[in-house]
């Protein structure tokens, strides 16, 4: 049985904390919507998710959290149970939150060493319907993660969380590269590629429609905002890309018109990388190369739980 119903938000830690925030809250498009002592709580006007990012002040850069909803606090506490049962390390057990909005959850690692948190009963933040060339981000759309090995990562969240996989993409010379995974009707809210370390490999963000997709990506160039790859539109998931860097190296993707699946009659896909539509099926975004790849692998993520020797 799914426990789990959507991406609520992402959280990072990073060092130049004022650089980052502005970013978020300037040309990004997110709102700030709470800030304390280097803690920022940064929402998107169309999303009832109290926020979608969290920016904290840190040493280093590191992924901190992602966190994933629930439908209800009895959900949460059997999702806990079956976690605990099958000997995954709970950092924290359920109860209330004292984040923004609340609510009753509880944390974990992944396979990864990666924080995850799962919640319900969080307060809904009052948004709006984006208007006509609005070009700031509606929503979260997904996060994808690197791994070292994504098949196992693959397995585990399907195992322990209840992730559907709904497509591949695979290389003739390199195997397997990313799985695309799922937790409700959404082609993917999370993906994992296959890197070097674990790491975060980018955020993507929702905007309204194409109109709004590319002035979002106009807005961006002419702020001297260095894009890594767009636009154009993936043939898994059928999603427009702009990939772009946040002031800290992590890749972040204005996207839009994500596949809805009839998860009854889905069957995944395996894609050949290699032809340039399946990466871009309109041709518009320069050609993937390997400099562009080895950018979202990002830096080695120092907030992954290294296990002790044994």
């Amino acid at each position: 049985m799914r426990l789990i119903t959507h991406l609520r938000h992402v959280d990072l830690a990073v060092p130049d904390y004022d650089r980052q925030r502005d970013f978020y809250a300037g040309v990004w498009g997110l709102t700030e919507v709470a800030n304390d002592s280097g803690i920022s709580f940064l929402a998107a006007e169309g999303s009832p998710e109290q926020y979608i990012v969290r920016l904290r002040k840190a040493e280093e850069k590191r992924l901190d959290l992602i966190s994933f909803g629930a439908a209800a606090p009895q959900d949460v506490d059997a999702l806990a149970g079956r976690l605990r049962a099958a000997g995954v390390r709970l950092i924290s057990e359920p109860g209330k939150l004292d984040t923004p909005g609340g609510g009753y959850g509880f944390r974990f690692f992944d396979l990864d060493g990666r924080t995850v948190e799962v919640s319900a009963d969080v307060a809904v933040r009052a948004h709006r319907r984006l208007e006509a060339k609005e070009a700031v981000p509606v929503r979260l759309s997904h996060v994808v993660l690197n791994a070292p090995d994504i098949d196992a990562t693959r397995t585990w969240y399907e195992t322990h969380l209840g992730f559907a996989l709904s497509d591949t993409l695979a290389h003739p010379r390199m195997g397997q590269v990313m799985h695309f995974m799922r937790c409700n009707p959404q082609h993917h809210s999370m993906a994992i590629a296959r890197g070097p370390h674990a790491s975060l490999h980018h955020i993507s963000f929702e905007l309204r429609g194409l109109d709004e997709y590319m002035y979002g990506t106009g807005r961006l160039l002419r702020a001297g905002v260095r894009m890594l790859w767009g636009p154009g539109r993936h043939l898994a998931g059928d999603n427009t890309f702009s990939y772009f860097l946040d002031p800290h190296g992590n890749t972040v993707e204005y996207t839009t018109e994500l596949e809805e699946l009839d998860e009854d009659a889905w069957h995944p896909h395996v894609y050949d990388f290699s032809q340039p539509e399946v990466s871009d099926q309109w041709g518009t975004a320069n050609p993937m190369n390997e400099l562009i790849a080895k950018e979202s692998f990002n830096d080695v993520d120092r907030g992954v739980f290294v296990a002790p020797p044994v």
